[in-house]
């Protein structure tokens, strides 16, 4: 037996109250004989056995009471069986990721899993400790009731959360609940990608228990990728979009509201629609799928700027490679000519420009001396010899044979400015190889295929093409592409971050903030003015409604138990079998002891005196 309260022992010594009464009155004084009491004293003697039996039965019951009120006190946990259970922290793993939102034939799984959990809140007691975690990471904490009424509220995430984080938030609650029983519950569809890599907890963490429902799923189709094309609608564009699904399905694609293309696409199929809106600057858009089981992710959310392509220029040195990349993204209509973004070679900086280091190491001296007429913080430093590989978006797998350490050096900012911002967005042996800033993408090889083979390489159109439309177009800060709940960094001109809604936040540039759990476009702002586009959208995985055989996954878990019945959710987390808090049971003895004392004290005392 343990004890909650162990302080409250110290009670039972009130328990020699009783006996030190009883000692006390056994002392004798003089005796002095009187005729007219003899009688009496022959009546003493012959029920002094039935009196000396009645007080010893007294003083045990009263120390027993005593005794019985104290140990309820100090909050006993035993094994004595009885109705109830002992106190126990229970964290609640609810698995609301954006499959759980799939209608099976019982019903949509976040439904069967919010009744499970309402039957462990049922099933506890008031000294119980409970909270309810969800994917998203949200702890809900506090009584029965205000669990409830979160679960009353609970809808499917845009997304998939993060469920080893969660399990482990999970463990940390109950082992610092000092509660001294504790027992994780999670409920779940058992959906393959949500779990796949989740480690078990630590062995010294408190027991799992998993419930994984199951049931037949029906047909799911979802668009799983979506891109628009060029970066720049000028006025008309592109959206190319992968459907899967086991069959075909009817789409259609909507911008700002206006159906602007519709048709049917075969299983896996990508999917090209020619749109025009008639809108200008940034548009949200969608193309969806006719409904069916999982409607999360019927919908994929794109966002593209409609306007003249940008204006791009590039130095009659640049090299041949620069000179075609230019010339065939002009006749993609990706780009236009004009003094705009300048490509050329570091001895020509200014903004907004990509500037790649000189071919001649005897120009290197000039191209600092240009970078720091511009404003840019960067210098060319010793030179580097490969082949190393680069390692960035849009340059995996090329390779660098010459490059330049990239050293940073204070920009040319009036005193008491804040620092200008930069990205590192290619490295090579750990180095940087490409960064940028407001207004310039600065590369540390030359745009030679003596310094690096990326020229020659078919990524080269679509990565200039992404650093121009994304880094260097004045006003713009491009697409960022986020899943929900996930970290993005607030780009240099963004003020605030505008919700599909129309509600605006603040927003700091350069500063890391989560990813909104609503999917959809989220437009940067700098004042009134749109200068970008977060794009919001599921993960692809979550499309994937495989899901893992309950053991299997409590096997990888390192669950104590698994069952698929969401009833058994609430005998799980509170096992009758086990130690149970005894107080009510103590204090129950207590009141039966007090019962039998007045019995005892009474009798002989509504006796008739005899004569």
């Amino acid at each position: 037996m343990s004890f909650l309260a162990p302080w409250a022992l110290l009670l039972a010594a009130a328990a020699g109250l009783p006996l030190l009464l009883h000692l006390l009155r056994r002392r004798t004084g003089e005796k002095i004989d009187f005729p007219a009491v003899r009688y009496l004293m022959r009546m003493e003697r012959e029920h002094a056995r039935e009196v000396r039996l009645k007080n010893l039965l007294l003083m045990v019951l009263r120390v027993a009471i005593i005794v019985a009120i104290a140990l309820a006190a100090a909050r006993p946990l035993g094994w004595l069986p009885g109705v109830g259970h002992a106190p126990t922290a229970v964290a609640i793993v609810i698995d609301n990721s954006l499959s759980s939102a799939a209608a099976g034939g019982e019903g949509p799984m976040i439904g069967r899993l919010g009744a499970a959990a309402r039957g462990i809140v049922d099933a506890s007691a008031s000294g119980d400790r409970l909270w309810l975690l969800t994917m998203d990471g949200a702890v809900i904490g506090g009584d029965a009731g205000t669990i409830t009424a979160a679960l009353s509220g609970l809808r499917a995430l845009d997304g998939a959360g993060d469920a080893a984080v969660v399990l482990r938030r999970a463990a940390t609650l109950v082992k610092e609940s000092a509660v001294p029983t504790g027992r994780i519950v999670v409920l779940t569809d058992a959906q393959a990608t949500t779990w796949a890599g989740v480690a078990p907890l630590a062995a010294d963490d408190a027991p799992v228990t998993l419930i994984a429902p199951g049931g037949a799923l029906g047909v799911n189709r979802a668009v799983i990728a979506v891109a628009t094309e060029p970066r720049h609608w000028d006025p008309r564009g592109t959206v190319r979009a992968t459907v899967a699904g086991p069959d075909s399905t009817s789409w259609r694609v909507v911008v700002d509201g206006r159906t602007l293309a519709r048709g049917t696409a075969q299983a896996g199929a990508t999917v090209l629609a020619r749109v025009q809106p008639p809108a200008r600057g940034w548009v949200a858009g969608t193309i969806e799928l006719a409904p069916d089981e999982l409607r999360g992710d019927d919908a994929r959310h794109f966002a593209a700027h409609v306007g003249e392509p940008p204006a791009i220029t590039v130095d009659a040195a640049a090299g041949p490679f620069l000179r075609g990349a230019v010339e065939a993204l002009v006749q993609g209509a990706r780009a236009r000519r004009g003094e705009g973004v300048l490509l050329a070679s570091a001895e020509r900086a200014r903004r907004p420009a990509l500037l790649f280091a000189p071919g001649d190491p005897l120009k290197i001296a000039d191209a600092n001396r240009a970078l720091e007429r511009a404003g840019i913080p960067w210098r060319f430093g010793a030179k580097r010899l490969g082949p190393a590989p680069l390692r960035g978006q849009g340059v995996d797998g090329a390779t660098a044979q010459s490059w330049y350490l990239l050293e940073s050096a204070p920009s040319n900012q009036p005193s008491g400015t804040a620092a200008e911002r930069t990205d590192t967005l290619a490295r090579v042996g750990g180095a940087p190889w490409a960064v940028a800033g407001e207004g310039y993408v600065l590369v540390a090889s030359a745009a030679e295929a003596t310094a690096t083979d990326l020229p020659v390489r078919a990524a080269f159109l679509p990565w200039l093409d992404d650093l121009i439309a994304q880094r260097l177009v004045a006003g713009t800060v491009g697409v960022l592409e986020a899943a929900p709940g996930g970290t993005v960094r607030v780009p240099a001109l963004a003020e605030g971050l505008e919700a599909p809604d129309g509600t605006v936040n603040a927003a700091r540039a350069g500063a890391l903030i989560d990813v909104p759990w609503l999917a959809g476009v989220h437009f940067w702002r700098r004042g009134t003015e749109r200068v970008g586009a977060l794009v919001v959208n599921p993960e692809p995985g979550e499309s994937a409604l495989e899901r893992l055989a309950a053991d299997s996954l409590a096997r990888q878990l390192g669950a104590t138990s698994a069952s698929a019945d969401p009833v058994a959710a609430g005998r799980a987390a509170f096992s009758s079998a086990g130690s149970r808090a005894l107080a009510r049971t103590f204090l129950l003895l207590a009141l039966l002891l007090l019962v039998a004392e007045t019995l005892v004290a009474r009798r002989g005392s509504s006796k008739p005196a005899q004569t």
